[in-house]
Order: C-alpha cells, then sequence, then structure tokens
C-alpha cells in the first residue's frame, strides 16, 4: 500500500442469508479482521436455509460479530471512516438485522453509510488480501466478472470501478442451485457444493454425458435442463439396480456445469476485449473450477481465497470503500447500476 496514500477504514456488516460477519478494511484492499458466524450446521437439518430461523440467529450474532471484528483489528468505532452494509438482494428478515445494525451505528458515530449490493461484494471479492501480507496485484479493467453462486449466475463487464454491463444471466437455476438440488437428489449432504466435490472425486466425469445448455448466439445460462437430466439417469439406474454410481454421478454433473461456465466466460472475455478474468461468489471455492480458470494461460485470472468466496463482510468492506472513494453513499442512488439484478445498481 503507498504510505502516502490517506488511510480510510470502512467497516462492513453482511447478513443477506446465513452469516452473519463483520470485517474491516483499509482503502479497499487491506483486510484488518473478518469475522464471520455460520449457521450452517443449524439450517443442514432442513436441508437449506430457514429464513426465520436465520433472521433470528443474525439479531444474537450481530453485535457481537461487530466487537470481536473491532477488537480482532485492534480498532475502536473512532478509528473507523464509514460503515458499509449489504442492503440486498437476499432474504429480508436476514438483511433488515444488518442494515438496522449499521444504521444505528453510523448515525451514533456520524459516519457515512454506505449501502452495498451484495453481488457487487462478491466481484469486490477479488481485489481483498490480507494486511501484512505481500500485496497481490489489482484486477486490471476491461474485466470479464463471472459471478457464480447459490443465487445467481451472470456474466458482467466490469469497465472500471462499479461499471458493470451485464452480458447474460441464468434462465432459470443458478450454478449453486442446481448443485444442491443435484445433491439432494443423490442423497448427499447440504449443502450442495462440497457435497459434490468431495464426492466427485472418486468418479469418472466422462462416465455420462449430461445435457449442457449452450445457448448459442447469448450470453444467458440454463441449469435445469441438467437438473432433469440428472433425474432422469438416476430413475433409470433405480431400475436396473439398487445401487447408484453415486461419485460417477457426481463427477460428470460437476463437470458438466464447469465445461459451460468455463467455456462462455472465455469466449466472452475475447469477444468484448478483456485484459482480464474475475471469477467471484460462492461455487468459486470449487477447486476444479479453480483449476480450469487457473490452468489456461490466454487471460490472467483472479478468484478470491476460499475464505472470501463464500459469503463475508470483508467483501462488502472493498466495494463500500470504492462507492465511498467516488462520492456514491448507497447503490440505491446509482444510475450506472440499479440494485437488481447488478447491472442496474
Amino acid at each position: 500500500m503507498d504510505s502516502n496514500k490517506p488511510v480510510t477504514r470502512i467497516l462492513a456488516i453482511e447478513t443477506s442469508c446465513d452469516e452473519t460477519a463483520c470485517a474491516i478494511i483499509e482503502n479497499g484492499r487491506a483486510l484488518l479482521s473478518s469475522v464471520v458466524a455460520s449457521q450452517m450446521e443449524i439450517h443442514a437439518r432442513y436441508g437449506g436455509v430457514f429464513p426465520e430461523v436465520a433472521s433470528r440467529q443474525h439479531v444474537l450474532a450481530v453485535t457481537p460479530v461487530v466487537e470481536q471484528a473491532l477488537a480482532q483489528a485492534h480498532l475502536t468505532l473512532n478509528d473507523i471512516d464509514a460503515i458499509a452494509v449489504t442492503q440486498g438482494p437476499g432474504l429480508a428478515g436476514s438483511l433488515v438485522v444488518g442494515m438496522n445494525m449499521a444504521k444505528g451505528m453510523a448515525l451514533g458515530m456520524g459516519k457515512p453509510l454506505i449501502g452495498v449490493n451484495h453481488l457487487e461484494g462478491h466481484l469486490y471479492s477479488a481485489w481483498v488480501y490480507d494486511a501484512g501480507e505481500l500485496v497481490p496485484p489489482e484486477p486490471q479493467f476491461p474485466l470479464m466478472a463471472l459471478l457464480v453462486s447459490g443465487g445467481h449466475t451472470e456474466l458482467n463487464l466490469m469497465t472500471d470501478h462499479l461499471t458493470y454491463q451485464r452480458l447474460g444471466s441464468t434462465l432459470d437455476d443458478a450454478a449453486g442451485e442446481a448443485f444442491d438440488k443435484v445433491a439432494r437428489l443423490l442423497e448427499l449432504p447440504y449443502p450442495g457444493g462440497p457435497s459434490i466435490q468431495k464426492t466427485a472425486e472418486e468418479g469418472d466425469p466422462r462416465r455420462f454425458n449430461f445435457a449442457r445448455a449452450w445457448l448459442d448466439g447469448t450470453w444467458n445460462f440454463s441449469f435445469s435442463g441438467l437438473k432433469t437430466s440428472v433425474l432422469y439417469e438416476v430413475r433409470e439406474l433405480k431400475k436396473r439396480s439398487n445401487s447408484l454410481p453415486i461419485p460417477d454421478l457426481a463427477a460428470s454433473f460437476q463437470q458438466a456445469v464447469i465445461d459451460v461456465l468455463f467455456k462462455k466466460t472465455m469466449n466472452a472475455a475475447r469477444e468484448f476485449g478483456a485484459k482480464e478474468i474475475l471469477v467471484a461468489g460462492g461455487v468459486s471455492a470449487n477447486r476444479p473450477l479453480r483449476q480450469v480458470f487457473k490452468a489456461q494461460t490466454e487471460f490472467p485470472v483472479h478468484i478470491p481465497p476460499l475464505v472470501l468466496c463464500t459469503d463475508n463482510a470483508a467483501m462488502i468492506a472493498s466495494a463500500g470503500y470504492f462507492r465511498h472513494s467516488l462520492g456514491h453513499t448507497s447503490g440505491l442512488e446509482m444510475d450506472v447500476l440499479p440494485t437488481w439484478p447488478l447491472s442496474q445498481i
């Protein structure tokens, strides 16, 4: 970090789903602290997130998480320049807990309040590094950004900070949603992404040639047909045997998702003259997906570390910094990107 650059510290709160998180970042990149209170074990019994339970857990966790983030960074609220918070999209009951906490802190401190789109936050996770470590290269524009998570799969061309052109998105299931549904079909534990990845390690990705929706002529995605293809194959296999080749099914499904995500992103990067590629969101934690992007040498690629792929507040703090530095206190005020989808924040 430039020693002559004024230091701006952003404290961010993220409660869009089932993670209660707080983080503090300096100048948009150097992570001073990050605390995440996970509810994964609580919701695993339901096979998915139970919204009312999630919001109640946020109420219990949000104050301790903020206090822990400040202590971890060896700072007080007086050292904070602005408060950032996820304003959506997400579960309404969960979002309101984080928003109320952030509003109260900003009002009490007399500091700016910055609303951040959750999807934008995922993209800015690629800018974050742990303070004190070697500073990694900053992503360079124009960037072809693949956002791939449980609720969203889309391609965005980033031509500058906070400037996006959404090229395409999923027409039905998001990639992460498809992982969860197929995992349930294969009777694998929730969440589906890690379960399928682990099971697929013992499988043959070429055993089953599952449907791949290329949607030629568009940059959109579709994973509903792939999910149905797995369902029909499972039904046929059950007619012939009581034992399913679960590892092969998992590996073949996973490979089909990766093929589409990788090839469409690479083609879009070439088509729109991107300098680099950015992959972010929960599904970017998938090891084979990371490997295929890292293995190609045509474009430099930025993928956040595993701890920043899933929901966290560090990414919200980073996006909040760039909004603050450019004078945008809330994504809702932006004409460039109205809030949902990302290209309309």
